[in-house]
């Protein structure tokens, strides 16, 4: 996992995006990569699939459903989902835990068995070596981690990881995750850091039926689930009403089986390729809830904010998605962070026409729809004829061994978590040509490295003649407008408000216009309100935090009663200092309970300091100072060297006139964090506000830098010069 920014507005009152960092958080874990690789069984299979003592209600565990599914439950019960996470055992630990040792830039780690345990000896929280027994296995291939279980119920993941490899590939062996850089027990990412959190970070998708059960008052979790392991409830939801309605006679009258909720079902798809084209002619509506978003609650860069998803559901209407962020993915939409393959596939042509997971994957064993011993781009022919494009007219390449296909031009692949190669699932046509443009990557210079990208593009002017085509259509405008060029402006306004350019590319447009204000681009934001997207409607209501209250009022109001939870939550953000008494009832109930929710969503990540933030923001603009001053201290008291929550806190200080407070507030920051630029800026304004001229040049002097990049540090400090001349 990469460092990640801290996300949202600076000062108050503008709003905060509501779930702040957690979006960017979710990377240490990594899921199950190339689903063409089926896992070995493990020597304690009889373990898979059994319902946890402490399950929540309604869960039945795997092994209840393999009764009457055979084939899908003996599929299952050798792929990655199930083994995603199992007890310490011989029949699960594939590590050498006879005594190696390993070192790697001034951190140690020993591993050997006591017993029936698995221990590691490695610096703990206070940078001393102490013996840790291992209580999880924690993936299968092609790396295994392993996890901590402490006092407090926080499980740690282990910064050693066992390459599973074969040791002709460069496997069997011990590896640290951070190969770049050291890290010492005082940094966030150190293994007994919230980075590096179990509980928060990896436990709802290496489990079944998770619920986190942190204890704010107690700092400590409790946390319990219904399967060690993805397990059929992961994907059909709770089974217990469905196996009873199985053992009880099976009465045709019973909604759904006995299951809750079903994801909706796609109507029938003839991918029958097209002679003239050798691709399908057609694609096949798409209903919402569908597959694709059973897959997408893990399968996604997204954070959670309501518990209990359930098929058929939006994913949006319990975890917000991220959008194509830059520090995620590159400006053309190609993966660049580890995002997990749904915003990559919602990009794609594929997913415009129809196509689903399960159409190239076996939703039970995981693996790829091909023959044994078939090549993994044979997936690709049941849909494409191969006469067609495996050949050098198509190709570019003679055939034969290394010969390019069609997973390596169009599925480039990255590797993350050292050893762990992924293909990116926006199905992309090679584009060198906008590499020469814009700095992306592309296919043909992933092996062709010696060579320029203008090389590449030549090439392929060659062999397919002047005209680029492709579903990805986004890459100038948003290369410009990251650039800070004005001239973006119409072409991300002609983006947004086009209904065949991707919805998650749309929502990203629309987070990029909210830097040109002008009147076309405002109005394209507003339409956006009204898609059919939730993350665009999400997109747009952020794009409207510098509008007056009562113009966002006039926008927003209808949002707090949207049918899906981010859409009001993000509402609910949005109209946070809205007077309520004034209002019409019907329209301040809404308000209350989209409020409600909002707080809610922030209660379920009250263990990271970022949830404290937003919820510490959102209570000021409500006016609750008290009640914010307690979340920024708490949040805090999770992390001491959070700084932007000394920011927050220092300035709602500023609202309550207690500048002396503020100031104090900021050293501390400064204290704690020296290389900071917020706080040095922060207290700069703050000693202007008491007069300390001399004093306040300097902070915001020593903010330009410490963050030479930032260009509003470098016009305060300006404008401050030239206001302060002769005081």
């Amino acid at each position: 996992m990469k460092r990640t920014k801290w996300r949202g507005a600076p000062r108050l009152p503008r709003s905060r995006w509501w779930l702040s960092a957690l979006v960017s958080l979710l990377t240490l874990c990594g899921l199950a990569s190339h689903a063409q690789r089926i896992a070995t069984q493990p020597a304690d299979a009889s373990r898979i699939g059994l319902l946890s003592p402490r399950a929540p209600q309604g869960y039945a565990g795997s092994s209840a459903c393999a009764a009457c599914h055979v084939p899908e439950a003996a599929a299952w019960r050798h792929s990655h989902h199930a083994i995603a996470q199992a007890a310490a055992t011989p029949g699960t630990v594939r590590g050498d835990f006879n005594g190696a040792r390993i070192s790697f830039k001034g951190s140690t780690g020993r591993f050997y068995r006591n017993g029936d345990a698995y221990i590691v000896e490695t610096e703990g929280a206070d940078g001393k070596p102490a013996n840790f027994p291992v209580s999880y296995s924690f993936g299968f291939a092609p790396l295994q981690q392993y996890l901590v279980t402490f006092p407090d119920g926080r499980l740690q993941v282990l910064p050693w990881a066992w390459d599973t490899r074969p040791a002709a590939a460069g496997g069997q062996r011990w590896f640290h995750l951070y190969q770049n850089q050291p890290i010492p027990a005082s940094d966030p990412l150190h293994w007994t850091g919230r980075m590096q959190n179990w509980n928060f970070m990896c436990a709802e998708c290496h489990t079944t039926g998770l619920r986190k059960r942190y204890d704010a008052a107690r700092n400590s979790y409790d946390t319990i689930f219904a399967e060690v392991s993805v397990g059929c409830e992961s994907c059909h939801g709770p089974g217990a009403a469905h196996v009873a309605w199985a053992r009880n006679g099976r009465d045709p009258h019973t909604p759904r089986q006995g299951f809750a909720t079903q994801a909706a079902r796609r109507p029938p798809a003839d991918w029958t390729p097209n002679p003239a084209t050798g691709s399908p002619a057609h694609g096949v509506a798409r209903p919402a809830g569908d597959e694709v978003e059973v897959c997408a609650q893990c399968h996604s860069r997204r954070s959670e904010f309501r518990e209990g998803w359930l098929p058929g559901q939006p994913l949006t209407d319990t975890h917000l998605p991220t959008f194509l962020d830059a520090g995620l993915f590159e400006d053309d939409g190609q993966m660049k962070d580890e995002v997990f393959n749904d915003q990559s596939f919602k990009q794609s042509l594929m997913y415009a026409r129809g196509v689903v997971c399960s159409d190239c994957h076996d939703p039970h064993a995981g693996g790829l729809r091909i023959e044994a011993g078939a090549p993994a781009a044979s997936v690709c022919a049941q849909c494409h004829q191969s006469a067609r494009f495996a050949t050098p007219a198509h190709t570019g390449h003679a055939a034969g061994p290394g010969a390019p296909d069609c997973l390596s031009c169009h599925m480039p692949a990255r590797t993350y978590m050292v050893v762990d190669r992924r293909h990116d699932h926006s199905f992309r046509i090679p584009r060198p040509d906008i590499s020469v443009r814009a700095g992306t990557p592309n296919a043909c210079n992933d092996c062709h490295t010696g060579k320029s990208a203008a090389w590449a593009a030549t090439a392929v002017e060659g062999w397919h003649g002047p005209i680029r085509h492709g579903n990805q259509t986004w890459t100038q405008a948003l290369h410009q407008a990251r650039a800070g060029d004005p001239a973006s402006g119409d072409l991300l306004i002609a983006l947004a408000n086009n209904p065949a350019v991707p919805a998650i590319a749309r929502a990203t447009v629309i987070t990029e216009l909210q830097h040109f204000p002008a009147p076309a681009e405002a109005a394209a934001v507003t339409a956006a309100l009204q898609d059919p997207d939730p993350l665009v409607r999400v997109a747009a209501l952020q794009a409207q935090a510098d509008e007056p209250l009562d113009a966002r009022w006039q926008r927003a109001r209808a949002l707090l009663s949207d049918p899906i939870a981010a859409v009001r939550i993000e509402a609910a953000s949005l109209l946070a200092d809205q007077p309520a008494a004034a209002l019409p009832q019907a329209d301040a109930t809404r308000l209350a309970a989209a409020w409600s929710e909002y707080e809610a969503a922030q209660r379920l990540n009250a263990d990271r300091p970022e949830g404290r933030a937003n919820l510490g923001l959102f209570l000021t603009r409500r006016g609750r100072t008290q009640d914010a001053e307690a979340e920024f201290r708490a949040g805090l008291r999770l992390d001491a060297k959070a700084v932007p929550l000394y920011v927050d806190l220092a300035d709602l200080y500023r609202i309550e006139n207690r500048e002396s407070d503020a100031a104090a507030t900021l050293r501390t920051a400064i204290a704690q964090v020296p290389d900071a630029a917020a706080p040095h800026h922060a207290l700069g304004l703050s000693l202007i506000r008491q007069k300390n001229y001399t004093a306040a040049l300097e902070e915001l002097r020593h903010a330009t830098i410490l963050a030479p990049d930032e260009p509003r540090y470098a016009y305060v400090y300006a404008v401050a010069l030239r206001a302060l001349q002769g005081k």
